[in-house]
């Protein structure tokens, strides 16, 4: 199977979410039960250990070195997608998650709701989850569908009905996480294959910002530039906040919400009484189709 270097990225935001879930429930920013049991066995063994109050604090100090604020905003936009995503109910029919990688959402949502859920990824991601999906849970519950596609050059709507999806479905699309790993071309690839959604499907999705992709403001992380834009060029595309109405405007998607992140740490954070502070870096918005 071909590695691909995005691909490898799956396992970040997991450990994130399992080592959250070792907080006590009040402290804690991401409540996901299944998040431990997904990721690889050395990554178990790490989070396993940090159940202990000092090694979570050194693990999440350690990430501050290379991305500050980045462990609060990658926590608060899984907050806030789950938050939309609960606020809409009965108001739609399936969800996509666009680049789903190793996220549990899907089998966690299985637990209150009987509605159909499309994964869609990389090939070689898609692989990794099915077999991860039978470690956990045995079998792949008959509620979730997995999608191979790369977005840089398949035709998402396509892919998507060839696994049941339905033109009519008021759909809830989350693309969390995955704008900054296509190229501009794929990012307008993929909002023309959703161009033919139901009215009054919704979007969520984060984005980076531009002035980070072409160099003009590092928002503190050398380290984490070095990484995706120097070393190993894995991040190609970003925007500016003022951007982002008119560029989904394009595709019929209208812009409902925009969430900067010291909102969403106002938002999730100081409540729980923690001291973790969120990057510029990254954004998220949520749009509804008109």
């Amino acid at each position: 199977m071909a590695r691909n270097p995005a691909a490898q990225t799956a396992f970040g935001p997991m450990v994130l979410a399992a080592v959250e879930h070792n907080e006590p429930p009040g402290r804690r920013l991401v409540d996901d039960d299944l998040a431990g049991l997904f990721v690889p066995r050395p990554l178990r063994w790490l989070v396993g250990a940090t159940r202990s109050d000092v090694f979570r604090r050194l693990l999440i100090s350690s990430s501050e070195w290379s991305g500050p604020g980045l462990w609060a905003n990658l926590a608060c936009r899984k907050r806030f997608i789950g938050d939309l995503l609960q606020a809409a109910g009965n108001d739609i029919d399936a969800v996509v998650i666009l680049g789903a990688g190793l996220d549990t959402r899907a089998y966690r949502l299985t637990r209150q709701v009987r509605i159909p859920v499309f994964e869609v990824d990389l090939p070689v991601n898609v692989a990794r989850k099915a077999k991860t999906v039978r470690r956990v849970l045995g079998e792949l519950p008959l509620s979730v569908r997995l999608v191979a596609l790369d977005f840089e050059h398949d035709d998402l709507l396509t892919a998507l009905a060839e696994h049941g999806y339905l033109t009519e479905y008021r759909a809830f699309f989350i693309c969390e996480g995955v704008t900054q790993y296509l190229t501009e071309d794929g990012v307008r690839r993929t909002l023309e294959g959703l161009r033919a959604t139901a009215p009054g499907s919704r979007l969520v999705f984060t984005y980076v910002r531009r002035d980070f992709i072409d160099g003009t403001n590092r928002y503190g992380t050398r380290t984490l530039y070095r990484t995706v834009r120097q070393r190993r060029q894995l991040w190609h595309f970003g925007l500016q906040p003022d951007e982002v109405a008119g560029f989904i405007a394009d595709y019929g998607w209208r812009l409902v919400e925009q969430a900067g992140p010291d909102e969403l740490a106002q938002r999730y954070v100081e409540p729980t009484g923690r001291k973790l502070k969120a990057s510029q870096l990254e954004w998220s918005a949520y749009a509804e189709k008109t």
